[in-house]
């Protein structure tokens, strides 16, 4: 039984620990409220900002104190400077003081090397993960960055109120995006670990002919990648049709890419953050895009300081503006408009001429043209919490042609308007959850509406024909990821879209009306394991993905697989491989339709005369990277089938007839960089046999529209401070054409053809210059001035032919011209 001694004397020993502990503890107070208890005490008042004080909490100076001494323990234990007034006021100013903390992450595991970035100053954490920094404001905000680890930012308040404290860094979870080349042509162009091609807006260089980093126009500097008729609406991806690539903003499937009709590009490079380019290989988290991927992406990191920038160049004027609107929310607003309703420039008019050559705009019976378009962004961000993130972005584009058809009837003057009118709407809502270091979701919805509308007036038989095109698509994505201890890592996610594609023909002489609208909902699954070594010498990606077409009652099974080894340090070896499948593409019905102007509309396959499109693809790359020399070669083959003749624009004994087949296309990239210390230099050359096959008709194979056998490109960019230079020359074979037969060019009332595409319009070449130099105005604002020349040499250059009847016995030759000697300019504000 225990003696009531040892409980007394256990008790006495509590009793003095809870004393002790007490008087070491002691409570504490805001120190707003221990100034007023002075000021009511001492007669005294005190000066200062509420906001700076707000949160800030000392224990309470003893009642023994005078008025001096109480003033000195404030000063001790507060970082404030007190000075004594007149008239018994005494003013209360934040003296800069140096405050520390720790940087942890999981498992207590010490961060070494991260930023911690101030008003004016900023620090990096020791091998110890401690940090010390100057602050000059009680609630300043410190921001703590650290790669791999999602960003914080924190009030001074946080460390004055607890000195030296624990700082945990929740760990990002991302999917692996290695960069495994450098500057592949000029800086900020970037070959992944993944085998896509990464262009990073941030920190980039230039490139021959372009001012300003148009998108659509940069991936065409790729090997493997061009547009035979100069358009950014019309890229061929390793012989491919544009319709056959999956191009994607911020992972919303879009179905228009162009302003002018085609010649620029509908996304601002200022806005987006980055371009992904696969082609091959794609992750199967893609669906559609049997071609290839361009996924272009916005910022995820929300802004905590005011940044807006407003430019001009010969084309269009834009601006944006990015600001938070809260400690942990931004919001991005920005606008491009053309500029030809107030100025029409050389550069206007050469554009203007090549996208409506051969149309009805530019024909002996128009004229008052009246042409314009615009495009517009919105993103809000708002960080939940250090783990939760919302997007919600949307983007609106147009492009709008109005014009006066005329005729001279009876010595009477008649017109009638013509319009066309291009949109696409899109938004979307992004929720990112970062569950735990190790596992991350991403779950997106998204609308997109796509509308192309023309009205064509036909004076001369009064008639007036509506032709509509619209495409209405909604869809959810899910994409996980799950980060294992080991080097194995697996992505999976779920896919569904329902998209409606509805076409509309109406004429009201004679009358008549043809309306067709189709809907297909796909539900996907996709998953994927990923491997990297140690040494990340070994990189393994394989994955599948499942689609079903509730429509056909279908399942698509689509493998795909990414193998990258590297080896003596300087030689790598890659291996891509996929198959995939797509239920949307482009069709002509008529040349002339929709004006003439984008004569290409969307329809959805239907099993039947417009099979659903499926791809395999293959290649293998071998480069060599070493003393700022890159080597680099691919060979690939890839297939095709299910291709209709109306989707591939013939003009030729073929232009009417209906079939389907397939194209299969043998090529090699290869590519050559040498980077100086100021200049990088590259020379591309592309081999393609690119060859039709089809069912019933004769003859059944011959080369594909767009097979350019040969494509070379060599550039030198050369930068250096604010100063950037860039200058190239482009030459591809000539497009194949099909010639009348010389000997009969009549036969059946119809033009009698050669056999399709066995001849060449002549080799197109175009060299190209630009630069622009950045320089400081003021201390907060930054300016950027610079020209650019396409076709310096002012090439004819011939794309595209095409034969026409005019009377019994005559045929004559349309030809379609790509850009003469066209110059730009561009100035630029940056605050």
């Amino acid at each position: 039984m225990i003696q009531p001694k040892i409980l007394v004397s256990i008790f006495l020993i509590f009793f003095v620990l809870f004393t002790a502990s007490s008087q070491t503890e002691k409570e504490t107070y805001s120190l707003i409220s221990i100034l007023n208890g002075v000021q009511d005490t001492f007669r005294y008042d005190f000066s200062y900002i509420n906001e700076e004080l707000e949160g800030l909490k000392i224990a309470k100076p003893s009642d023994t104190l005078n008025f001096k001494e109480t003033i000195q323990y404030l000063e001790t234990n507060t970082p404030f400077n007190y000075t004594i007034l007149a008239n018994n006021t005494v003013a209360l100013s934040f003296r800069s003081i140096e405050i520390c903390g720790t940087l942890k992450g999981f498992d207590n595991i010490i961060i070494s090397d991260a930023t911690i970035q101030g008003k004016n100053s900023a620090a990096i954490s020791d091998s110890k993960g401690k940090f010390a920094l100057k602050i000059d404001a009680p609630n300043e905000k410190i921001t703590i960055n650290y790669l791999g680890y999602i960003p914080i930012v924190k009030s001074a308040f946080d460390f004055i109120n607890n000195p030296c404290r624990d700082v945990i860094l929740t760990q990002k979870v991302e999917y692996i995006n290695e960069i495994i080349l450098n500057d592949y042509l000029i800086r900020g162009i970037d070959k992944q670990i993944d085998g896509s091609i990464r262009i990073d807006y941030n920190d980039f260089g230039i490139l021959p002919g372009l001012i300003e980093p148009d998108l659509l126009q940069t991936i065409q500097a790729l090997p493997g990648i061009l547009s035979v008729n100069e358009t950014v609406s019309d890229i061929n991806v390793r012989g491919g049709t544009n319709d056959q690539n999956l191009i994607l903003w911020d992972g919303i499937k879009m179905y228009q890419s162009s302003h002018f009709f085609g010649l620029i590009s509908a996304f601002n490079p200022y806005l987006t953050k980055n371009v992904q380019v696969f082609k091959n290989g794609s992750s199967a988290r893609y669906g559609d895009g049997v071609s290839s991927v361009i996924a272009m992406n916005t910022d995820n990191k929300i802004n905590n300081k005011l940044d807006a920038s407003i430019g001009i160049n010969l084309i269009s004027v834009d601006g944006y503006i990015d600001t938070p609107i809260s400690k942990n929310s931004s919001i991005q607003l920005g606008l491009r408009h053309s500029l030809n309703e107030v100025l029409e420039t050389p550069t206007y008019n050469q554009y203007f001429d090549k996208a409506f050559q051969n149309s009805e705009v530019i024909s002996n019976n128009s004229s008052d043209e009246r042409f314009s378009f615009y495009d517009t962004n919105l993103r809000w961000l708002y960080q939940i919490s250090p783990k939760d993130l919302i997007k919600v972005n949307a983007l609106v584009m147009k492009n709008d042609l109005v014009f006066q058809e005329n005729s001279n009837n009876s010595q009477i003057e008649i017109s009638r308007e013509s319009s066309a009118k291009q949109n696409n709407i899109v938004g979307g809502i992004l929720y990112q959850r970062d569950w735990s270091d190790f596992f991350r979701s991403e779950l997106l919805l998204y609308g997109t509406n796509y509308k192309l509308e023309t009205v064509n007036s036909d004076i001369q038989n009064n008639q007036r024909l509506l032709q509509k095109n619209e495409v209405l698509e909604n869809g959810l994505k899910l994409n996980t990821f799950l980060k294992t201890i080991s080097n194995i890592n697996l992505k999976s996610g779920y896919q569904f879209n329902e998209t409606g594609i509805s076409y509309l023909r109406d004429l009201n002489n004679p009358t008549f009306r043809d309306f067709t609208k189709e809907v297909i909902r796909t539900h996907s699954l996709f998953s994927e394991v990923e491997y990297k070594s140690d040494s990340k010498s070994m990189y393994a990606n394989v994955g599948a993905r499942i689609n079903y077409l509730e429509k056909f009652d279908t399942y698509i099974f689509e493998p795909r697989i990414n193998l990258y080894k590297r080896f003596t340090n300087h030689f790598t070896l890659e291996l891509l491989g996929e198959i995939k499948s797509q239920s949307t593409s482009q069709i002509i019905d008529l040349q002339n339709d929709f004006l003439g102007i984008e004569s290409r509309r969307w329809v959805l396959s239907n099993d039947q005369d417009i099979p659903i499109l499926k791809s395999k693809q293959a290649s293998i790359g071998l480069s060599y990277n070493h003393n700022n020399w890159l080597i680099s070669t691919d060979i690939y083959y890839k297939d095709i089938n299910g291709i209709i003749t109306r989707s591939q624009g013939f003009q030729n004994q073929f232009e009417f007839l209906r079939d389907h087949g397939s194209y299969s296309v043998f090529g090699v990239d290869f590519l050559i960089n040498k980077r100086f210390k100021n200049f990088s230099t590259w020379l591309s050359y592309s081999y393609a046999d690119n060859q039709y096959t089809f069912n019933n008709i004769s003859p059944s194979n011959f080369p594909n529209n767009i097979d350019i056998r040969h494509n070379v490109n060599f550039a030198i960019a050369y930068n250096k401070n604010n100063l950037k230079i860039s200058g190239g020359i482009n030459w591809h074979s000539g497009k194949p054409t099909t010639l009348p037969n010389p000997d009969n060019l009549i036969e059946n009332d119809t033009i009698n053809y050669l056999r399709p595409n066995s001849t060449r319009l002549s080799n197109y070449i175009r060299v190209d210059l630009s630069s622009t130099y950045s320089f400081k105005i003021t201390k907060k604002i930054q300016g950027l001035a610079g020209i650019s020349i396409w076709n310096i040499t002012d090439q004819e250059n011939v794309f595209n032919n095409y034969y026409i009847r005019r009377d019994q016995d005559e045929v004559e030759e349309i030809n379609e011209f790509g850009l003469r000697l066209t110059p730009n300019a561009v100035l630029r504000l940056n605050f």
